[in-house]
């Protein structure tokens, strides 16, 4: 019982940390008596399958934690009205597996090579861990650690130099200390020692938070121009309005929102995620063509020296296979499609411009490793109401320009904005404002929609941008470059909101140089791996 109840804590203590609800300084130790548990079974308990226990205890840990942290994936429903038990069910157990996956290798180095290489291995792989996490195609870094201070911006000033990986280092290291110290204080119980050690963790949890307010207080970057923007907020219903009302009638209810709250200049109307058409999509061979887009042109011709950037549903086709993208799909005989969620910016007079989303859901927007699953699977994907087929994707980010101001717009569809070396490479092609085009309303009023706004703050310290986010159904908001909120929306409200967004050219380090720590700890991963392969080998011989 003693070290189920060390568990336990931990997944207290990891849950209670979490934005929006919870309090993060409380993840500084929440790792700590995990660790003692592990300590515990593998060298005082009696257990016949010491491994087997502290995989099983730490899967309880991490199923709990991501049980009240990404519980509200429940509010997702099925085409029928039904809520989907597979969108909750299948990301905590597997997310859980994960993380226990990398305790269990920390608890078996640990058991090899000793205590201390062990604590640097658990930093090593976990940071390689969380980098992995956010590349491969059941990408899901929404528990990363370094997310946890999202809504503590003064705090976590310096993530424009290290990032939110750096915040995952930085709780990692902090973890493995005080650890460290509770085993010096037990094998010694030396005062001196304790004070040593207490003292040097103390200093580095302050002092990284006292650079980050001096930061806060000085920020002093001169922004090279600004730009007057409405995001537009519709609160179209993501299950039943958007697919059965008329695509004309969701364009006039939203240029009508645009219309009404245009009481001054506006030079970016920025509507969310997939906002057209409603049912069905846009090709993308005939942009010039349809009627949808060139009503936008109409609507920018009422307002000079404006533009309109929205999320739009899009297709392509072909009627040959060679050449043929792995996303694309047949529909008859010589005809294929590949769809895509993208970002569009209209201007009168130009030719539409495009971004297709790089960034995809696992499960709702891509088929994870199509090529090796379709075939034992089928179409097992999860239906949340949006395709069961993989979208196509854009290899490279691009930045909007507007011919009519100094604005160049990243276009950031829904979940990339979860991505911070991802989100610098908007950055990298000269984008100086953040616009984040969403749709949250796939959850209802649960924590989802708040986590999701409160780690665009991230991004926009990473970067030194300003953010103006649109979401159907709220919160839409403007996001300063110190990450914090300056106005924004009620959830539910078919609205919309004005702000005067800031335009910055400076490039920070995080985002030159990205996730400088998790390539490190990469490389020091391998290197421990190669150090107990060494130290097996020689073992071997002597023995032979």
């Amino acid at each position: 019982m003693k070290y189920v109840l060390l568990t336990l804590i931990s997944a207290m203590l990891l849950s209670v940390s979490w934005p929006t609800y919870g309090v993060p300084f409380f993840i500084f130790f929440a790792l700590v008596p995990l660790l003692m548990m592990e300590h515990g079974v593998s060298k005082f308990s009696d257990y016949s399958r010491k491994s087997w226990v502290v995989f099983g205890l730490s899967y309880l840990c991490f199923v709990i934690w991501n049980v009240v942290t990404t519980g509200w994936l429940y509010g997702s429903k099925n085409p029928d009205g039904s809520h989907s038990m597979m969108a909750v069910v299948f990301p905590v157990l597997v997310n859980s597996f994960l993380y226990s996956l990398v305790f269990q290798c920390y608890h078996w180095y640990k058991n090899a090579q000793g205590t201390y290489w062990g604590l640097g291995f658990l930093i090593a792989i976990w940071m390689s861990f969380e980098k992995f996490h956010l590349g491969w195609e059941l990408t899901w870094p929404w528990l990363n650690l370094g997310n946890v201070f999202s809504d503590y911006p003064k705090l976590i000033q310096w993530y424009d130099t290290l990032g939110a990986t750096g915040g995952s280092f930085w709780i990692l290291l902090i973890n493995v200390l005080i650890f460290y110290t509770v085993r010096i204080w037990e094998a010694g119980r030396k005062r001196k020692e304790l004070i040593k050690n207490t003292s040097i963790v103390a200093a580095l949890i302050i002092i990284p938070m006292i650079i980050s307010v001096v930061k806060y207080n000085n920020f002093d970057e001169k922004p090279i121009g600004s730009v007057n923007v409405l995001m537009l907020q519709p609160d179209l219903d993501p299950y039943a309005e958007k697919y059965t009302q008329d695509s004309l009638t969701i364009e006039n209810d939203l240029l009508s929102l645009a219309e009404r709250n245009s009481k001054t200049k506006i030079d970016y109307y920025i509507a969310p995620e997939t906002a057209l058409p409603g049912r069905g999509s846009i090709s993308e061979t005939a942009f010039e063509k349809s009627v949808i887009l060139n009503n936008l042109k109409g609507f920018l011709a009422q307002h000079p020296g404006s533009v309109f950037a929205t999320g739009i549903s899009s297709h392509r086709f072909f009627t040959s296979e060679k050449n043929l993208p792995k996303e694309a799909y047949q529909i008859h005989t010589g005809l294929w499609v590949e769809s895509f969620n993208s970002a569009v910016q209209v201007i009168p007079n130009q030719k539409v411009e495009v971004y297709h989303k790089g960034k995809l859901v696992p499960g709702v927007e891509i088929f994870p490793y199509m090529n090796y699953l379709k075939p034992l699977l089928g179409d097992a994907m999860i239906n949340l109401g949006g395709t069961v087929a993989s979208l196509g994707t854009d290899k490279e980010r691009v930045a909007f320009s507007n011919p009519f101001n100094k604005g160049k717009m990243a276009p950031i569809i829904c979940y990339e904005s979860i991505y911070g070396e991802f989100t610098g490479e908007y950055v990298k092609k000269g984008a100086n404002f953040l616009a984040i085009m969403t749709n949250d309303s796939w959850w209802g009023v649960t924590e989802g929609h708040k986590q999701l706004l409160s780690y665009a703050k991230l991004r926009a310290i990473e970067t030194r941008r300003e953010i103006a986010r649109a979401a159907n159904s709220g919160i839409s908001a403007h996001i300063n470059a110190k990450g914090e909120i300056m106005e924004d929306t009620f959830y539910g409200d078919k609205t919309a909101l004005f702000s005067k967004i800031n335009l910055y050219d400076g490039m920070t380090f995080y985002t030159r140089s990205g996730d400088l720590l998790s390539r490190f700890s990469i490389f020091a991963l391998g290197f421990l791996l190669f150090y107990f392969l060494i130290r097996w080998f020689q073992r071997k011989t002597q023995k032979a």
